[in-house]
């Protein structure tokens, strides 16, 4: 797999953390009666306008830019009557509008993903909402982070798609799959649903997007199949579990022969290793 080795960002330290700056902060607060998924007239019209865009025109022109390939969507249809009552997908973060590229992979569903706040506070906030982005709460409040996970469990009851990036943060065309937090096995052990891996991998653009767009790279979806929590085991054992099963899926997907990717598959304060 190509392997653009950019020295373009500045990857933090931490493999969980953030690099971008957002420039605006609108001081919305994330709190208990905030909306994580709002379900109001207006909203619902925003999304559907939205939505409609994303199709005639996002979708054409992100295939273009990004060069997007998709592989593995035939797992939609395979496996069609597990994804249609719910379910979790994850994969790695490394492109600012990768997103766009989820949601055109996983047509005619259509998921949510949690969110950075400062995202949603920031200059593409209502934008990001309009794409069905859930603020992540940021404020200490417990009540906050019970009330976006209720209404995250209602959704997944209701045969709903959410989209969380494991690693936690985007670092742009890394190749290296980043150790996963339990979020993704959190929402799965606590709605019984399963989690849908998916990975971006690279392609070399050609001269003319190198030389004249300077593209790093182009990119490939990979889409696999569902993974299933083991009930044989005890809760937390078995989000660690399905943590280390679905890392290492994403991993496959992205081109990683076992035990070769350099990070270990759960997040533990760990640091980014200089391979390059």
């Amino acid at each position: 797999m190509f392997d653009p080795k950019t020295k373009k960002f500045p990857f933090p330290k931490d493999t969980a953390s953030h690099y971008i700056t957002i420039k605006k902060n609108n001081g919305a607060v994330f709190g208990a009666d905030y909306p994580y998924i709002d379900k109001s007239r207006g909203m619902r019209v925003k999304q559907a306008l939205t939505r409609f865009l994303l199709n005639i025109l996002v979708f054409p022109v992100a295939r273009v830019r990004m060069g997007l390939k998709l592989e593995g969507r035939e797992n939609l249809k395979k496996h069609r009557a597990e994804l249609e009552k719910g379910v979790i997908t994850c994969s790695n973060h490394v492109h600012f509008w990768d997103f766009i590229a989820i949601m055109r992979g996983v047509r005619p569903y259509k998921p949510y993903v949690v969110s950075w706040a400062p995202n949603i506070r920031g200059e593409n906030g209502k934008m990001m909402r309009a794409v069905r982005c859930i603020p992540i709460p940021d404020n200490g409040d417990m009540h906050a982070v019970f009330a976006m996970n209720r209404a995250i469990q209602n959704e997944m009851e209701n045969g709903g798609w959410l989209h969380i990036y494991g690693e936690g943060s985007m670092w742009e065309y890394y190749r290296p799959i980043r150790p996963f937090k339990d979020g993704p096995a959190y929402y799965a052990v606590a709605c019984g649903r399963p989690v849908l891996p998916l990975a971006f991998t690279y392609r070399k653009p050609g001269w003319i997007r190198r030389r004249i767009f300077r593209q790093i790279a182009l990119l490939t979806l990979h889409i696999g199949e569902p993974l299933y929590a083991d009930d044989s085991l005890k809760r937390e054992e078995r989000k660690e579990d399905l943590t280390r099963r679905l890392h290492a899926e994403v991993c496959r997907l992205a081109g990683f022969a076992p035990g070769e990717n350099i990070y270990p598959p759960v997040y533990n304060g760990n640091e980014r290793i200089e391979y390059y």
